[in-house]
């Protein structure tokens, strides 16, 4: 579970990472990073539309990609905002792949990140 205060909750957030913030797509998920140059910790939130499944199924990929994200918050600069958008595959990714896809989208995103500074 993520902490309260490193969750993104607004919606000005999220359209401002997705609008402004480099992102990096692989076959079940999209990663979307922004530095805002605030606050003191990694905020991260999760996009996962109704082409993923019902809610049943939405859920338990949010919950799974909530569990892959909250120690990799550590690993990314300070004043970061994260937004995940999964893929209609995540509904048939083993959490494994789920990691994977994750880490080499980070990696991505913070490559892209690196260039603009």
């Amino acid at each position: 579970m993520l902490p309260a205060a490193s969750r993104l909750t607004h919606r000005d957030d999220f359209a401002t990472v997705m609008r402004r913030g480099r992102s990096s797509g692989r076959p079940r998920l999209v990663v979307h990073l922004h530095r805002a140059g605030q606050g003191a910790r990694p905020r991260a939130g999760f996009v996962v539309s109704k082409a993923v499944g019902n809610a049943v199924v939405r859920h338990r990929v949010t919950r799974r990609l909530r569990h892959l994200v909250a120690p990799r918050l550590a690993e990314l600069p300070p004043d970061a905002m994260l937004v995940v958008r999964a893929l209609p595959a995540a509904s048939a990714a083993a959490s494994i792949e789920l990691g994977a896809d994750l880490d080499a989208a980070l990696r991505g995103a913070l490559r892209k990140l690196g260039g603009d500074r």
